[in-house]
């Protein structure tokens, strides 16, 4: 069964400057567990067959002139009824008029009232987005993950094998670290996976021999990023004589992280490669397959054409 994660309502409300216009006394005990919001139309109208509590609840401007054409007492029974389903929270967007009944009813069942000068759609998206990295699954590995050229590359392999010294000579070339030795992968969608390093170990890197250095200020604050996507993992292996490694690069290898399957690479290490150019070539070689232009492919239809060509001269 895959793990929920919550985050707690008073970091949305830090995040996006929300006013709080009522906060029960457990306000630091309120989490929030899922990444969708909630229009209460329906149930303002009296059907609660498929209300979802857990969601944060908004109220726009649908919503408020709806019930702005009430009867105020009838109007006042709609909001304790919304109340009364006990919703994580209750946000009113636009800077809309809060009602007396709203206030009254958020006491009496301790449900967070919020506010916001933003309009519904607006904030529905910022709210989806950010709720959506918060709470996304999530695994740890242990690697290094460098932007490269734009693209994120997860480095992995077993210790010693040389993730650390080819990130600092990376970042030495221009660019960038997110993450040494523990890498926090996240499933913010359907194909996108994020990675950042833990806060305690951001922006640090171990050389051995060396101990801990920090990357941002030896090299600057251009020098590291905290998240970038991940896409291409790249494997550093102990070189393995005999062993059949891709040499034209024609097979498409994968690794699949939280059920999305990532482009992926093995590299064999041995003194004397540059493991740094090797890792800029992949980004770049990633890159151009990602722009539809794959270089082996290209020449594995010239070398075809070519013996064609030339079985047909033999003839």
């Amino acid at each position: 069964m895959e793990e929920t994660y919550s985050i707690p309502l008073s970091t949305i409300v830090k995040e996006f400057e929300l006013e709080v216009i009522f906060a029960p006394d457990n306000m630091d005990k309120v989490l929030l567990t899922s990444p969708e919001v909630g229009r209460p139309g329906l149930p303002l109208a009296g059907y609660y067959g498929v209300f979802e509590p857990w969601r944060m609840q908004l109220i726009g401007k649908a919503e408020h002139k709806y019930l702005d054409s009430l009867d105020p007492d009838v109007r006042d029974d709609k909001i304790r009824s919304l109340f009364l389903a006990k919703p994580v929270a209750v946000l009113v967007t636009s800077s809309l008029q809060v009602y007396d009944c709203m206030i009254g009813s958020a006491k009496d069942q301790q449900i967070p009232l919020l506010r916001t000068p933003q309009k519904t759609s607006a904030i529905m998206a910022a709210l989806f987005s950010s709720l959506n990295v918060h709470l996304a699954p999530r695994i740890t590995r242990h690697g290094v993950l460098v932007e490269v050229y734009g693209e994120g590359l997860l480095i992995l392999g077993e210790s010693g094998v040389g993730k650390s010294e080819t990130a600092i000579e990376l970042v030495k070339r221009g660019h960038r670290l997110i993450a040494d030795d523990a890498v926090e992968i996240k499933r913010v969608s359907s194909k996108t996976l994020v990675g950042s390093a833990p806060e305690i170990i951001r922006h640090y890197v171990e050389l051995r021999g060396v101990g801990i250095v920090d990357v941002s200020r030896l090299f600057g604050m251009g020098a590291v990023k905290n998240t970038e996507k991940i896409d291409l993992v790249i494997t550093m292996e102990p070189w393995i004589q005999g062993k059949n490694y891709d040499r034209l690069g024609l097979d498409s290898e994968t690794v699949n992280i939280l059920g999305i399957d990532v482009p992926a690479i093995t590299i064999p290490v041995q003194p004397g490669r540059n493991l740094a150019i090797i890792t800029e070539i992949a980004a770049m070689n990633n890159r151009q397959k990602k722009l539809g232009y794959n270089t082996a492919e290209e020449f594995s239809k010239k070398l075809m054409s070519q013996m064609e060509k030339e079985n047909g001269q033999s003839k």
